[in-house]
């Protein structure tokens, strides 16, 4: 796969792999029950390709806006350690994460689709987004998925990373 060089270098550095939900893990659709309760759609290869990452060492964490309990209850059935709901300022939730993990932001690959995430994004070593991510976020990115939120763009990322990682561990 032809990567950006920048963004190889700065794949390379990556502990931890933090998501948005809503336009990332789902495709930023809003399902509701007769008796109101919210519903979202999760893409089964994303969960795979957290699964992988996780086995591959690096740590996942979610951290959304959203308060619907479906985040939590996908979260855990993935083994994610790190899950977040509800949260506005999504930078503050990470650098205290980060400093728990002993990670730098440096060595952060987040993944937002919308402006509530640019502060996010300009502040990791390695910003991502979907392919129908807002301009804004795509301008930010380093890297810029083919596949849309909910529709397999977590396990693009997800393959890209364990690639590097199994790609590095045969160069030392």
């Amino acid at each position: 796969m032809n990567l950006k060089p920048d963004f190889q270098a700065r794949l390379s550095q990556v502990k931890l792999l933090a998501l948005d939900v809503d336009g990332v893990l789902t495709d930023g659709g809003l399902y509701y029950t007769e008796s109101g309760e919210e519903l979202k759609k999760f893409n089964v290869k994303d969960g795979l390709g957290i699964k992988l990452v996780m086995q591959a060492g690096i740590e996942v964490a979610v951290i959304t806006t959203s308060t619907s309990v479906a985040v939590v209850h996908r979260a855990k059935k993935l083994g994610i350690k790190h899950t977040f709901i509800g949260i506005e300022d999504k930078l503050t939730v990470l650098k205290k994460l980060c400093e728990d993990l002993n990670l730098s932001l440096a060595q952060v690959a987040y993944v937002g689709d919308d402006i509530v995430d640019l502060p996010v994004m300009q502040a990791v070593g390695c910003p991502i987004t979907v392919g129908d991510a807002m301009p804004q976020n795509q301008a930010c990115a380093l890297y810029v998925t083919k596949l849309t939120g909910g529709h397999g763009c977590v396990r693009e990322i997800c393959d890209i990373l364990v690639a590097e990682i199994t790609s590095h561990s045969k160069n030392v």
